[in-house]
Formats: structure tokens, C-alpha cells, sequence
């Protein structure tokens, strides 16, 4: 003990060591300040946790979970290697099919479960889904779970009968905001009249943050019966709650917003017949107008962009796409995106174009403007960024959607691949999974830099299909290695491979522990 060398602790008897004297007083000290405490009034017992009537987890599935949770990401910048699969990205798919087959978690699991969607924002869906009402019930005992009652519409408080109005009224009234966000929500996907209707009545003393948030639930059920109340809120006092008016208004083709869009959009875009090739012509406007900022046109650019541009990108991206065929001489989408755009404006118009069909959700106008994936860079005739083809793959159906990046694969590789396989439906079709392997092995054989295609090496490990796995064992062994290829690259590309079947056989293994037939597949999802 510092100090007691140099001066002896007060009432310590003559003979006796001094650091054991003086931590005897600090005990009895202790024991003498803890008997006279008074002690507190207990806090009154929570309720039980409430009961889940879904069936249990498999034996072999519950001891899996354990397992999946037990493991801990690795360590940022350690160079995966070796063959073992990566456990903390099998979870996300292990939650998926349990949530499908109806499981209900281990009790024991719960405190694991909630400290993994803690720390992945990813997992806490289906996590949450998965963990049912007892993980929201010791969320409210643990501050560090707290993200669940913030994750569940009305922090997992009962909503009253739809049927019983006076209660219905009592909590849209009285609520807390995170209650009424869930009850407007409840009544919307049963009556989005009603819901409407209820929102409408407390519309003007509501704060602008609320109101936004309010706004955007119509979203679900959006109809022309809407269109009033829109319209109204086109003059709120606040301009996100106005922006956000005009984006749902311009996802209603028959508005009378979107109708003045195209007004405004057609007067800009017009084909001239009067050049050897028929040639789209723009006129960006020259003013943004109160009226076309109450429509919801931003008027001040972003840096870096000029005022026109940035305003005829905005008309076009808000015109109902339905529309340009009878101002750009009755053309298919095919057609029009295929016309010469003079002026420089082909960019702008047609990255509008992209935004538009992305809005609207149209597979037509996004099939033009991707094109044929074996084009030249598969830019397509308009799209002109991986991200905007991401995007446009996304409005088709999954089977398309996977036939279009595998014939892109088929003809470019995959250095661009990764963000358009990140649109693809789990498990990857077939045709698409053979075309990333494939695309895997010409790599391999060419003595390429192995770990450039690491990331899709991870994302064949979560999104082929499992019976690919045993097409693969050929590629197992370590290759000859070319003279031109990175020292060590044949034994990376085999415990790659290594990896990726070890992985597949063990998602066919977790699979078949939840009760999925092999013909059945995990369930797919985007």
C-alpha cells in the first residue's frame, strides 16, 4: 500500500504490518456505512413476459442459431482467407427461412438475438420478427435495447380494434407519436379512406416533423382519391411536406400535377423532322416560376450544377411517362430512347428518364433505356451509370432481372458486376449463377489478382443456390499458375472455391434443419 511506509494509518496497534491494518479498517468501515443504510422501496415486479403461440425452433436448428450467434465478425482489414464459411453473414439467411416456416425463438437466444440487431441495423427486421413480442418486453427493461421499441410501429403497444371509433379517436388524439404513426399505418393498409380521413382532422395543429411523417404513410394505398388532400398540402408551410406532396401526386398519372408537368415538359422536348435524322430538340425553361415551386421544383441547383438543367431535369423526372409517345411522334419507349438528342441535352434528359421510370416503377421505359446487356459497356441507349442500371433493374421482374446481369456477365466480366448482382433475387436463377461461375473460373484460369474478386466471391457464398455446390468440387484443386499470374494467386483461387462449397453445403445443411425440402430452395427474397 503507497504511504504506509512512510506514515502509520491512524489507530493501527504497535506490532502490526501496516498495509494489513490499514485494509482491515477500510472493511470494517465498509460493513459500518453498509448496516446503516436504509434501504430502498423495492420497484413493483414487471408483468410476464407475454406468451408466443408460434412453435419452437427444431432441436438441430436452436443449437445452429447458438452457433450463429456465438461468432463475431472478422477483424476489418485481415485478408479473409482460409475455408471455414463466414458464420455472421449466414445469419440475415438463417432468419429469413425461420421467420418463413412460422419458428419462434429460443428464450435462452433472446439477449444474443438483440445484441446482434443492435449492432447491425440490417438484422433488425427480420430479427425482431423472429425474437416476437417477449424481445420487446426485455427491451423495455434494458436500455440498451431500446432500438426495438423504436423499431416497432407504436413500440409494440396494442392498437385498439379498427371497429371501436371512440378508442380509435381517444389514441389518435391523445397517443404518443410513435402510437399514432402505427395506428395511421393500421387503418391505412385496412381503409385508406378512413386513414385519411382521421389524418385530416388534426392536419393544422400538427407539427411540421409530424406531418411529414404522416404524409409519407399515404404511400401505401395511394389512389386518385388522395389527389384533394395532396393538392392541399401542395401550400404547406413546410417545403419537405410540399416535396413530398409533389413526389406522391407525380406517381398519380391521371393528377392534375402530373398533367401540369407534362405541360410544362412537353413545351421543352420536341422532335425535329427537319434534319436528315428525326432529332429530339430541348428547350430547358428559363425560369422556375411559383408555380412550378409549389408543383415541387427545387429552385436553387446544387453546387456545381447549372439553374436550367437543374430545372428541366426535375419537369421531365415529374411527367407520367405514359405521356411522351403522343408528344415524340407516337414512338415506342425503344424508339424514343433511340433518337439523337442535339444540343448536348442527351444526358440530361435521359438520366430524367431513368429517375422517372424508377418513380413510377415502369419496366417498359426501364427495359429501353438498360438495353441489351451485351451492348458496348452495356451503358444501354440511356442509362449511363451502374447505379442508375442497378436501379432500373430493380422495376423488373426477378427472372429478367437475372437474365439481363448474366448476359452483362457473359460479355463484360465481373469488375461491374457487383452492384447489379446486389439487385438479384436469393437464391441467384440459375442461368445467373452459372454465368458468375463461370465468370469465377476464366479468372482463376488466367492467373488473375484473386483478391479483386472478393467481394463477389462473398456474395456467391450467400446467393447461389446450394446445389451448385457439387459442380464445384472440380475447382478445388490448387491451378497451375500462369507466368504473368500474382505470386500465390492458384492457392488463394482454391481455398476460395474451397470456401464457397464449404458454405453452400452448410446453407443447404441449415436449410434442411428448419424443415426446407431440397427441392423447395431457401426462400427467395431481393
Amino acid at each position: 500500500m503507497l504511504g504506509t511506509d512512510r506514515r502509520t494509518p491512524p489507530g493501527v496497534a504497535p506490532g502490526r504490518d501496516a498495509p494489513a491494518a490499514l485494509l482491515d479498517a477500510a472493511a470494517m468501515e465498509t460493513v459500518r456505512r453498509r448496516a446503516g443504510l436504509i434501504p430502498a422501496r423495492s420497484a413493483p415486479r414487471p408483468d410476464p413476459a407475454p406468451e408466443d403461440p408460434r412453435p419452437s425452433l427444431p432441436a438441430p436448428a436452436a443449437r445452429r442459431l447458438a452457433m450463429l450467434l456465438a461468432d463475431r465478425p472478422a477483424t476489418a482489414g485481415s485478408g479473409r482467407r482460409g475455408t471455414a464459411p463466414d458464420l455472421v453473414e449466414l445469419l440475415p439467411q438463417w432468419l429469413a427461412t425461420a421467420n418463413a416456416r412460422g419458428f419462434t425463438a429460443p428464450p435462452e437466444t433472446l439477449p444474443a438475438l438483440l445484441d446482434a440487431a443492435r449492432g447491425r441495423t440490417d438484422l433488425r427486421p427480420s430479427a425482431l420478427a423472429f425474437a416476437g413480442p417477449r424481445a420487446l418486453w426485455l427491451a423495455r427493461l434494458n436500455p440498451e435495447w431500446r432500438f426495438a421499441l423504436r423499431a416497432t410501429p407504436g413500440g409494440g403497444a396494442s392498437l385498439p380494434h379498427l371497429d371501436d371509433t371512440e378508442k380509435v379517436r381517444e389514441l389518435w388524439q391523445e397517443g404518443l407519436f410513435a402510437e399514432r404513426v402505427a395506428l395511421l399505418a393500421a387503418i391505412r393498409a385496412d381503409a385508406p379512406r378512413a386513414a385519411r380521413e382521421l389524418l385530416a382532422t388534426t392536419w393544422a395543429t400538427e407539427r411540421a416533423e409530424d406531418r411529414l411523417m404522416f404524409l409519407d404513410s399515404l404511400r401505401d394505398g395511394l389512389g386518385d382519391e388522395d389527389e384533394p388532400f395532396l393538392e392541399q398540402s401542395l401550400a404547406d408551410r413546410s417545403r419537405n411536406v410540399r416535396a413530398t406532396a409533389a413526389e406522391l401526386l407525380s406517381s398519380l398519372p391521371g393528377s392534375a400535377l402530373a398533367s401540369r408537368m407534362a405541360a410544362r415538359a412537353w413545351a421543352c422536348v420536341a422532335v425535329d423532322h427537319t434534319r436528315d435524322t428525326p432529332t429530339i430538340t430541348v428547350e430547358a425553361p428559363h425560369e422556375c416560376d411559383a408555380g412550378m415551386e409549389r408543383d415541387g421544383i427545387a429552385a436553387k441547383p446544387p453546387a456545381g450544377r447549372g439553374e436550367r438543367s437543374w430545372w428541366f431535369g426535375q419537369l421531365v423526372e415529374a411527367t407520367p411517362l405514359g405521356t411522351w409517345p403522343a408528344r415524340l411522334g407516337d414512338r415506342t419507349p425503344e424508339g424514343i430512347v433511340a433518337l439523337p438528342v442535339g444540343d448536348d441535352w442527351q444526358g440530361e434528359l435521359h438520366a430524367a428518364w431513368c429517375r422517372a421510370a424508377v418513380r413510377q416503377r415502369n419496366a417498359v421505359w426501364s427495359r429501353a433505356l438498360l438495353g441489351a446487356p451485351s451492348a458496348p459497356e452495356a451503358g444501354g441507349p440511356g442509362a449511363v451509370s451502374l447505379a442508375e442500371r442497378a436501379k432500373l433493374l430493380s422495376t423488373l421482374e426477378a427472372d429478367e432481372r437475372a437474365e439481363w446481369v448474366a448476359g452483362f456477365i457473359a460479355t463484360h466480366g465481373l469488375s461491374e458486376a457487383f452492384q447489379l448482382l446486389g439487385v438479384c433475387q436469393v437464391p441467384w436463377a440459375p442461368p445467373l449463377g452459372q454465368a458468375v461461375v463461370d465468370a469465377l473460373n476464366i479468372a482463376r484460369d488466367a492467373g488473375s489478382y484473386p483478391w479483386s474478386f472478393s467481394g463477389v466471391m462473398g456474395l456467391a457464398e450467400r446467393c447461389l443456390d446450394p446445389v451448385a455446390a457439387n459442380p464445384l468440387d472440380g475447382l478445388l484443386a490448387v491451378p497451375e499458375e500462369p507466368q504473368d499470374a500474382s505470386p500465390g494467386a492458384g492457392g488463394y483461387w482454391a481455398e476460395a472455391f474451397q470456401r464457397l462449397v464449404t458454405t453452400l453445403r452448410l446453407r443447404a445443411a441449415m436449410a434442411q434443419e428448419l424443415g426446407v425440402e431440397r427441392e423447395e430452395g431457401p426462400p427467395a427474397h431481393d
